[in-house]
Formats: C-alpha cells, sequence, structure tokens
C-alpha cells in the first residue's frame, strides 16, 4: 500500500473511532480525496484527451474510492518515462516501443538502465507512423527525403526515436538532410505549411488535430512506406505491428497509407497501491462508451485486447485482480 493511501485509510479509521466514541455523525467529516495525475502528451493530440477522459471517468465515482484524477501535458512518452523513473507522476500514456526499450534498459535508456518497476494497467488504441510531406517537395517516395528539410520531432517525443529506428534500417544520418528540427507536435502544421520544413513526422493514432491542421491548411500529402521496410521492421522489432491508415480521413488523401505502427497503453510502476489501481481500471472498463467519444482515435476499444495487446510489461496485480474478477481473457 503507498503512503498517500495508508495515510487515507489511517485517518479514515481513526475518524471512524472519534464518531463511535463521540457520538457524532460520520458526515461531519470529510476525507480528502488522493490526487493522481496522468502525464500524457502534446494538447492537440491524442494522450491529452485520452488521458482527460479516464479522469473523468475516475471523477465521476470518486465518492467511492477517495481518488481525484488530473491530466498534465508533456514531450511525449520519453519524457513520461522519466517522470514514472523520478516518480513525478504516478501514472502516464506511453507508446510500446518506448515502454519495451524502458523496461529493458535498451535503445535510448542504455544509459539510464532498465526500469522493472514499469506495470501496465490496460492499452489503448493503435498509433501509426505517419509521415506528412508537402505537394510541392518533390517527395513522391520516403527515399526521396533525403536532401530535404525534416521535422523529426522534439526530443523526449515517441516519434523521434522511432524515426531513428527507421534512420537505422536505412542507414540514414542527420547530415543526410538538408535542415533537422525538432519541434513539438502543435508546431509542425505550421511549419510545413508556411513552408519552413518540407515534411515531418508523427507518431498519432487517426484522424489526428495536428495532421489534419495540416492537410486542411496547406496541400500535403501522406506517404507510405515500401513494404519490404515494413516487413524488415516488424521482423526485428516485435513491441510494432504493421498499420494501416484509412483514406478520407484527411483532405485530399484518399488512398489507404501502408505503416507500421505502435500502441499506446496506460503504465504505472509497482509503487502504485493494488486497491488504486483497481479502481482506475475498474471506472475505465465500466465506462468504454463514454472513453469512445472522447475522441475519434478511441472507438473500437475491447476489453480482451486492452489486457494485452501492445502491452511490453506486465500486468499490475490491481489490474489482474479486477480482469480476474470479471473473466476478461489476459
Amino acid at each position: 500500500m503507498s503512503c498517500m493511501r495508508f495515510f487515507s485509510v489511517g485517518l479514515t479509521n481513526a475518524l471512524t473511532w472519534m464518531c463511535l466514541t463521540l457520538g457524532i455523525s460520520s458526515s461531519t467529516f470529510a476525507v480528502a480525496p488522493v490526487n493522481l495525475t496522468i502525464s500524457t502528451g502534446s494538447v492537440s493530440g491524442v494522450y491529452y484527451p485520452a488521458g482527460g477522459a479516464i479522469c473523468r471517468l475516475l471523477n465521476k465515482s470518486q465518492k467511492q474510492h477517495q481518488l481525484r484524477c488530473s491530466v498534465t501535458a508533456s514531450d511525449g512518452s520519453i519524457a513520461n518515462i522519466q517522470k514514472l523513473r523520478n516518480n513525478e507522476v504516478p501514472l502516464a500514456i506511453i507508446q510500446s516501443d518506448i515502454e519495451h526499450h524502458a523496461f529493458t534498459g535498451t535503445s535510448e535508456f542504455e544509459q539510464s538502465g532498465a526500469m522493472p518497476q514499469l506495470r501496465a494497467l490496460f492499452s489503448l488504441y493503435s498509433e501509426a507512423f505517419t509521415l506528412v510531406v508537402r505537394e510541392d517537395g518533390n517527395i513522391a517516395q520516403l527515399s526521396e527525403l533525403v536532401g530535404k528539410r525534416i521535422d523529426l520531432g522534439n526530443i523526449g517525443s515517441g516519434e523521434r526515436a522511432t524515426m531513428e529506428l527507421l534512420m537505422q534500417q536505412l542507414n540514414w544520418k542527420q547530415t543526410d538532410f538538408s535542415q533537422i528540427s525538432g519541434l513539438h507536435a502543435d508546431e509542425r502544421a505550421q511549419a510545413l505549411c508556411d513552408n519552413q520544413i518540407d515534411a515531418f513526422v508523427y507518431v498519432a493514432g487517426h484522424p489526428n488535430g495536428a495532421i489534419r491542421e495540416a492537410t486542411n491548411s496547406c496541400d500535403v500529402k501522406l506517404l507510405s512506406l515500401p513494404a519490404e521496410l515494413i516487413a524488415s521492421i516488424l521482423k526485428t522489432h516485435p513491441e510494432y505491428s504493421a498499420a494501416t491508415i484509412a483514406g478520407g480521413l484527411y483532405r485530399d488523401n484518399d488512398s489507404d497509407i501502408n505503416t507500421f505502427g505502435v500502441t499506446s497503453a496506460l503504465l504505472t510502476t509497482d509503487k502504485l497501491d493494488d486497491e488504486t489501481a483497481y479502481q482506475i481500471v475498474k471506472a475505465t472498463m465500466e465506462n468504454l462508451t463514454q472513453l469512445e467519444r472522447s475522441h475519434p482515435a478511441l472507438k473500437g476499444l475491447k476489453p480482451e485486447n486492452m489486457t494485452h495487446v501492445g502491452l511490453t510489461v506486465p500486468l499490475h496485480p490491481g489490474a489482474v485482480r479486477y480482469y480476474r474478477e470479471h473473466k476478461i481473457k489476459m
């Protein structure tokens, strides 16, 4: 049990004793709720509204569990891992490849070390690696990015880490581009339309607000990745899966886009007590319809998938308890 919850329970017991001893109504006292924060992503992405929706579901039943939830924006999955590592937040939404690397201490986490304490509550939705380019940028295929001005995503974001993996697969270096930038998600569309960059990458659920802003504001297109490149990535990196961005989601982009992707998940650590984890899962699973309404990317969520699809760390015992009670396959 965490210190915060231990304190809350102890205070409740003390108040109960006082009420019985002194004959005071229990309604005279109110136990202060335990505050929880979910670290999400850019306000223009999906993590932020998804985290907000989870918090609203939890706050709706606050009287039952004395938990109060809020969200904070962040630079993305890598930044969220660091917040969990430093105990700055108890909860964070993180994409599956970053989750895997943090848990095993590989890739960008070789120096900081593995985080065996990571635990999952549930997975959420698929996120596709998305390449957005200017129509007049003479970029008809992935190989034609060489020599162009490209935004790789801000440091701390999942897309930057994923793009660096892609560059390794292609033996590309940053010097192969005429210009490299690291803009935040809500800055990329404007930069593309202002002709400051020729392309940007984004790992996101679709439809996405930043990409919709770009396609509505100027002439841009989404590019498919070569099938052989996707197959090569999937063969050596099981944390990824094939993905398709449906045609028609964005203006003048009517064809399906073939790419690869990850799955987002709500993570915590083994420091979160079982009861709190149980209540978060309960509030979410019993109100999935409301969660789906919070963003189009969240449509089609199914409990039997959320217990394992894309998860590369163990489930939290509190989550396991809920899934077992309700016979949800893990």
